[in-house]
C-alpha cells in the first residue's frame, strides 16, 4: 500500500516551512523598522508635508473651477500650506520661550515639593530605594519636561525649513501630475486608487476636524487659565491645540502641566480649577463632541487608535504621535482596503459592525 497520498506525512514538512517563513518575515519587519526608525528624522516631514498636501487640496480643486492658470493653483496651494507652518512655527517659538522663561521660576517649589514628599515618606517608614522610585515618579520637573520635548519635537519638524518647503514645493506643483497617473492606474490597480483616495479623504476630514477643535480648545483654555491666573496661559493654549492631534491620551497630557504649575503657584485649591476646567471643557469636547463629527471617515477603532499612537509615537517620535491616525490611516489603506481579500478585516479594525444588505 501506497502512503504517497497520506496528508499527516507531509504536516512536519509544511509546519516546517511555515514556522521559517514567519522567522524570516519576523525578522525583515525587524529590519525594515528599525531602518524607519533610523530615518525618522527624514520620514516624520516627508508625511507631514503630504498630510498639508492632501489637507489644503481642496482649495485646489475649488481654484480649477476658474480661469487660473495650473501654475497659479499650485502656488496659491504651496502658499497656503505655508502659511500653516507659518502660523505654527511662530505659535511653538513663542511658547517654547515662554515656557524656558517659565521653569526656572519653579525651581525652588518643585525642589521643595519633592522634599515634602521624601519626608513625608520617611516618616511612614519607606526605605530609601523605594523613596527614590516614588520621587522619580512624583517628579513635576519630568512633567514639565515632557511638554518641552513635545513642542520642541514639533517645532524641529516644522522648521526643518529647507526640507520640508522644499518637499511641499514639489509636493504641491505635483499634485496634479500624480491625480492624472493615479486615475490612468485606476483602471489596473482600481482597488489600490480606491483605498489611497479613502487615505487621502480620512485625513483630511480628521485633519480639518482636530485642527478646528483643537483651535476652539486653545482658545478656551487659554482665556480661562488666563482670568484665573495660572501663569503661562499662552504656553499651555498652545499644548492644548497641539495635543489635540494626539489620540486618547492628548487631553491627559494637556491637562498635567497647568495643573502642577497652579498647584506649585497657589496651591491645591487653583489646581482643583484647572482640573474642572479643563475636564469640562476638554473632556467634553475632546472626547464626546469630536469622535462623533469625525465619524465614519476615520474607521479605527479606540483601542487600535491608542496601540497606533504606542507604536508610531515610538517610530517616528514626537510628530510620529500627532501623527498617529493619518499614519495608520495611510498602512490601512495599503495593507487592507487595497486588497478585496482583506475585506473581511475591515469591520474588526473599525471596530463597527459590517452594514448589512
Amino acid at each position: 500500500m501506497s502512503i504517497d497520498h497520506d496528508p499527516d506525512a507531509r504536516v512536519p514538512g509544511r509546519t516546517a516551512a511555515g514556522v521559517l517563513t514567519f522567522v524570516v518575515g519576523a525578522a525583515a519587519l525587524t529590519i525594515v523598522l528599525g531602518g524607519v526608525h533610523a530615518v525618522s528624522d527624514l520620514i516624520g516631514p516627508v508625511f507631514l508635508g503630504l498630510v498639508l498636501t492632501v489637507t489644503v487640496h481642496p482649495i485646489r480643486r475649488r481654484l480649477e473651477r476658474t480661469r487660473l492658470p495650473e501654475w497659479a493653483v499650485s502656488l496659491v496651494m504651496l502658499l497656503s500650506a505655508y502659511l500653516i507652518i507659518v502660523l505654527m512655527t511662530v505659535a511653538l517659538i513663542v511658547s517654547v520661550a515662554q515656557l524656558a522663561a517659565l521653569l526656572p521660576q519653579y525651581t525652588a517649589d518643585i525642589t521643595a515639593t519633592i522634599d515634602d514628599v521624601v519626608s513625608n515618606l520617611e516618616r511612614f517608614g519607606v526605605d530609601q530605594e523605594q523613596i527614590d522610585k516614588v520621587v522619580s515618579a512624583v517628579d513635576p520637573s519630568r512633567l514639565v519636561d515632557l511638554v518641552g520635548s513635545l513642542l520642541v519635537g514639533t517645532l524641529g519638524a516644522l522648521t526643518d525649513v529647507f526640507f520640508l518647503l522644499t518637499v511641499l514645493l514639489f509636493m504641491a506643483f505635483d499634485t496634479n501630475g500624480a491625480r492624472d497617473n493615479l486615475r490612468v492606474l485606476g483602471s489596473r490597480f482600481g482597488g489600490l486608487v480606491a483605498a489611497l483616495g479613502h487615505f487621502a479623504n480620512g485625513t483630511r476630514t480628521y485633519m480639518a476636524v482636530a485642527a478646528t477643535f483643537g483651535l476652539i480648545v486653545a482658545v478656551i483654555d487659554g482665556a480661562a487659565l488666563y482670568l484665573i491666573g495660572v501663569p503661562g496661559a499662552f504656553v499651555w493654549a498652545v499644548l492644548a491645540f497641539v495635543t489635540n492631534f494626539i489620540p486618547n491620551i492628548g487631553f491627559v497630557i494637556g491637562l498635567v502641566p497647568p495643573a502642577v504649575i497652579a498647584l506649585l503657584e497657589d496651591g491645591p485649591r487653583l489646581m482643583i480649577a484647572v482640573i474642572a476646567i479643563y475636564c469640562v471643557i476638554n473632556f467634553v469636547i475632546q472626547s464626546i463632541i469630536q469622535p462623533r463629527v469625525v465619524g465614519e471617515s476615520v474607521g479605527l477603532s479606540p483601542t487600535l487608535t491608542f496601540l497606533s499612537l504606542v507604536f508610531w509615537a515610538w517610530l517616528l517620535g514626537p510628530v510620529g504621535a500627532l501623527l498617529a491616525v493619518p499614519l495608520s490611516l495611510l498602512l490601512k489603506a495599503l495593507l487592507v482596503e487595497a486588497d478585496p481579500r482583506l475585506s473581511w478585516a475591515l469591520p474588526l479594525i473599525s471596530g463597527r459592525p459590517e452594514a448589512s444588505g
